[in-house]
């Protein structure tokens, strides 16, 4: 491998900020009080029944498809010492559940005669057991708001997707910094892919897709307290319930019904299949909280995030960007 002294240099520092040198005041600062959060209304929300997809669905797609895995044929293989690999690149029209191509969907339940509609993407979590137990350091919380994956770093372990109660990040094999090494040593397993609220677009002051589109405004982004307070007005105007403030530790995403979420968790559970499982809508478990055993694993995070960040300046390439 021919590396070049700005190659050098650039893996450098990149291993150097993610070994845990001293990192700018805005990296440490966690969440701002003017971060971004959302609301999903599900009074509102519809499923755009009167279209043959969510527009919310359709936006997110058409908007983020430039940054969706493209998997040679050739590095598509079995995870070692498996005998099975997860590609969904010809499954990209898939639409009811979360996918490296679909990063938010709309289940539609029923409870006591009234059909619910309920939009499910990233929570963007306060405190994201994905974040702190990412072995490979690849997953960040933004002082902003959004939870977002560095697809150049990532190895596509899954952990993650292991550690969140709502198993929102889906793995695409084939693709990223692994596929480096693979024939020669067989670590790693993809890319990891969800939203990321749109965080560049929220940075340029738009708004995400899937609310750009939506015809019932049933989705809104804004500042983190006065999504927070609007969001309990609408409850108490509902005589109703609040889902997102606590559950998992507290989340960026605000949802607001007229029905229990008990009662909309029991409905989702009953319609769950082994294939798509339950992405729960009342007290999710707090995978931090079960998993203090493996939180070990985050000590390693900064030396293998520092080689990876050393080995991608190398070889000068960039996935997915």
């Amino acid at each position: 491998m021919k590396m070049n002294r700005r190659g050098f240099l650039a893996g450098t520092a990149a291993a150097a900020v993610a070994m845990g040198l001293p990192k700018p005041p805005a990296a440490r600062a966690g969440i701002k009080a003017d971060s971004w959060a959302s609301i999903i209304d599900l009074t509102l929300c519809d499923g755009c029944q009167d279209k043959e997809e969510p527009l919310c669905v359709s936006s997110c797609r058409a908007g983020n498809g430039h940054r969706f895995p493209e998997p040679a044929e050739d590095q598509l293989r079995d995870y070692w010492p498996q005998k099975s690999h997860e590609d969904w690149s010809s499954r990209r029209q898939v639409n009811d559940q979360l996918t490296p191509y679909n990063w938010i969907f709309v289940q539609q339940v029923e409870v006591a005669g009234e059909k619910v509609s309920i939009p499910r993407r990233c929570m963007h979590c306060d405190n994201p057991p994905c974040v702190k137990l990412c072995p490979f350091g690849v997953n960040h919380k933004s002082p902003e708001g959004p939870v977002y994956i560095d697809p150049k770093l990532c190895f596509g372990g899954a952990k993650c997707r292991t550690v969140c109660p709502w198993q929102v990040p889906q793995r695409q094999a084939g693709v990223g910094i692994y596929t480096n090494w693979q024939k020669l040593l067989p670590v790693g397993g993809g890319v990891m892919f969800k939203c990321d609220l749109c965080r560049k677009r929220l940075a340029e002051e738009k708004t995400p897709f899937c609310m750009e589109k939506c015809p019932k405004k049933a989705m809104r982004v804004g500042q983190r307290q006065e999504m927070l307070a609007e969001a309990q007005r609408l409850r108490d105007s509902y005589n109703g319930f609040l889902y997102g403030v606590d559950e998992n530790g507290g989340t960026s995403t605000f949802y607001v019904s007229k029905v229990d979420f008990k009662e909309l968790n029991q409905a989702l559970a009953d319609q769950a299949s082994e294939e798509k499982g339950l992405m729960p809508l009342h007290e999710p478990e707090n995978m931090l909280a079960k998993q203090k055993g493996l939180a070990a694993l985050s000590l390693a995070a900064p030396l293998a995030g520092g080689l990876a960040a050393f080995v991608m300046a190398g070889k000068g390439k960039e996935v997915n960007k």
